[in-house]
């Protein structure tokens, strides 16, 4: 198999359909365009919980699986409370390295203001570079939670921030020396200091009293896959078009270098979301200092296209990131 998320037939025949055992508090399980379970804990309360694995050996990718696991939270419109995580790290792993990785934990942790209440750190031979998983917990008071199969055709697609923002981010940081080649200094710290970006929490929260009827967080994939996800969760159709999708300039000329393509490179840190008016919640997003651009419709066909100009693309399924073309 390729390296990153299984893919959408593998998932279903080897995962979905296996979970046969059901309880009553668990209201919804994780599935396509899901990323939380989410479980009854009595009269007007609920509890979601995520989980976010990073596979690549990156420097900071312990504060990226911290910002996976907790934008999952926010998408459900829970609040995010804590998380817990483990480390699988290589025989050759020095103490220093994991005070780095806690240390980005802790800073992550606290400007999102929860808490790491939980570890679990090994150090095997069965890994040559280190795997992060990170488990995130969120709460919520009442009895509603923001799932994409409420959502119906003709609603609006809006995206907040930009396309390619994570993969960009640790483009510039893993890989700086090779494009210092070709771009400036400061264009590459720029570039680095996108992980600004990473948190879905402050537009997640805005959108739950703006009108949003479902939210989810794009990963892995890119913004293609993360909207081929959204539809086929919700199983409706969509219209996108391409010159909507913000995408900046650093990420272009980034992945222009690598041979990539910014629509299909990691996304994190941008939230889609659909609305029946996608217009007012950008303007409620942008009044909290955040960017959203209406990028497109859910239809009642089965297609999912994206359209440029008198060019017509077909959504697939997501597959391999195209980060992983470069970082391994």
């Amino acid at each position: 198999m390729k390296t990153g998320k299984l893919t959408e037939n593998v998932w279903k025949r080897s995962i979905h359909n296996q979970i046969k055992t059901k309880r009553d508090e668990i209201l919804s399980g994780a599935g396509i365009g899901e990323d939380c379970a989410v479980f009854s804990c009595g009269q007007d309360s609920l509890l979601s919980v995520s989980v976010q694995p990073v596979i690549w050996g990156g420097e900071y990718a312990a504060k990226y699986a911290v910002y996976g696991a907790v934008n999952a939270i926010a998408a459900s419109g829970a609040e995010p409370a804590a998380i817990v995580f483990s480390m699988l790290l290589p025989e050759h792993t020095e103490e220093g390295k994991i005070k780095e990785w806690m240390a980005q934990t802790e800073t992550a942790c606290a400007g999102l203001g929860i808490q790491a209440a939980g570890d679990g750190i090994r150090i095997t031979e069965a890994v040559s570079h280190p795997v992060f998983t990170v488990s995130g917990i969120g709460k919520s008071a009442g009895k509603d939670f923001f799932s994409v199969k409420e959502i119906r055709p003709g609603q609006d697609i809006v995206m907040s921030k930009w396309a390619g923002l994570e993969g960009t981010a640790v483009l510039a940081r893993e890989k700086g020396k090779e494009l210092l080649t070709k771009y400036p200094f400061r264009f590459i710290e720029e570039a680095k200091e996108f992980d600004r970006f990473l948190s879905v929490v402050p537009e997640a929260a805005t959108a739950v009293k703006s009108g949003v009827c479902a939210m989810h967080a794009v990963s892995e994939g890119g913004i293609f896959g993360a909207l081929w996800e959204m539809a086929e969760g919700a199983g409706v159709g969509l219209a996108i078009d391409w010159k909507r999708i913000p995408v900046k300039q650093e990420t272009v000329e980034i992945c222009e270098f690598f041979g990539l393509n910014p629509y299909l490179l990691m996304a994190g840190g941008c939230l889609l979301m659909a609305a029946d008016n996608g217009y007012s919640l950008v303007r409620a997003l942008e009044g909290v200092s955040v960017p959203a651009a209406v990028i497109g419709k859910t239809t009642d066909r089965n297609d999912r296209v994206v359209v440029n100009g008198e060019e017509c693309r077909f959504l697939e399924p997501p597959k391999t990131d195209e980060l992983y073309k470069v970082i391994r």
